[in-house]
């Protein structure tokens, strides 16, 4: 065991046997965790879906068991057989299987595979690069792909389905940013004037769209960002302008898919899946760079909402599952318990 690492930390470590399915705090011990060749004193986590998902034993996210939860980390390297990473370097690490195959972020140390440890870029803090996390990357990614394949701003909007959560808020942000028009499309109406602030030009309520049965239909957006899946993707498909692009990055409303080959040899549409737990490390790297650069949120303040503790991390997950709150909940590593 590392000197620079204590005998025992607190872990948020979920198990699931004979005793059955459950998660809580506990004591554990750098050996209790997968092998690495970088262990890292985690100052920051943040809280996704899949988190919550996992946490509440609501998924299948956890492909072995007992592992620490959270997808997400950042921190200061304590010990590295890396020579790519010194003691005190600070880095962040997102997705690349912690909490489906590797011990995740929910500790106050963790040991990991360099292989997947990302540099913290100049221009964020670590508290920044949590509030941005999965969330902040899947975003930035969706936009990489759409821009690859032709997206330009000059093509007309974007719009972002469930844009009150984690990923919708933080890309409304950041691809205004970017110079786009973007729409924001959200069931929680109270939320317009917040949606507004972080960056929309135009919000409009789920409850009010009417997604035309025809295969084609009247071309509303450039471009979009889904969130939901289900009927809402399928309703995009007929709705995008001529060699716009959607970005497929989530399910809440379905895993279906309705649609014919008629918005794609008619229209020349993109469909473009974005897998941001797998993405390559080589644009993985480039992607935080820009995040804390040109595509840096403007209003990362106002999409945050109050840190946590890793004990009031159960009534994180409820409160993510049944819809409540809005934008990205951060955990604060060290943060004193409530219990």
């Amino acid at each position: 065991m590392s000197s620079n690492v204590p005998a025992n930390f607190r872990a948020f470590r979920i198990r699931d046997d004979e005793d059955g399915y459950r998660a809580g705090v506990e004591q554990q011990a750098i050996d209790d965790q997968n092998d690495g060749d970088v262990i890292v004193k985690v100052a920051w986590s943040s809280v996704n879906y899949k988190d919550a998902l996992a946490g509440a034993g609501k998924g299948k996210i956890l492909r072995r068991f007992p592992l620490n939860g959270g997808i997400d980390l950042a921190g200061a390297v304590v010990e590295s057989r890396c020579e790519r990473f010194q003691e005190g370097d600070e880095v962040l690490v997102t997705g690349s299987s912690l909490s489906e195959t590797r011990d995740g972020g929910f500790a106050e140390y963790a040991r990991l595979d360099s292989k997947w440890v990302i540099p913290l870029p100049n221009g964020l803090s670590l508290k920044e690069a949590m509030i941005l996390g999965t969330a902040g990357f899947t975003a930035a990614l969706g936009l990489y792909r759409m821009e690859a394949n032709g997206q330009r701003p000059e093509m007309g909007p974007i719009c972002v389905t469930g844009a009150s959560g984690g990923v919708g808020s933080l890309a409304l942000d950041m691809y205004s940013r970017a110079g786009y028009s973007v729409t924001a499309i959200s069931g929680k109406i109270e939320e317009f004037d917040w949606l507004h602030e972080i960056g929309a030009d135009q919000c409009i309520s789920r409850h009010d769209l009417h997604w035309p049965e025809s295969p084609l239909a009247s071309a509303q957006f450039a471009g979009a960002l889904d969130n939901v899946g289900g009927e809402t993707l399928s309703g995009l498909t007929r709705v995008i302008k001529p060699w716009g692009n959607i970005a497929s990055c989530g399910m809440a409303g379905g895993i279906g898919l309705r649609t014919t080959v008629m918005p794609f040899i008619i229209r020349g549409i993109g469909l473009l899946g974005i897998n941001s737990a797998g993405c390559p490390y080589d644009i993985r790297s480039e992607l935080w760079q820009r995040m804390a650069a040109d595509w840096k949120p403007r209003h990362l303040g106002a999409i945050a909402a109050p840190s946590i503790s890793l004990s009031e991390l159960p009534q994180a997950f409820e409160q993510l599952l049944s819809g409540g709150g809005r934008g990205r909940i951060t955990v604060e590593i060290d943060q004193k318990d409530t219990e």
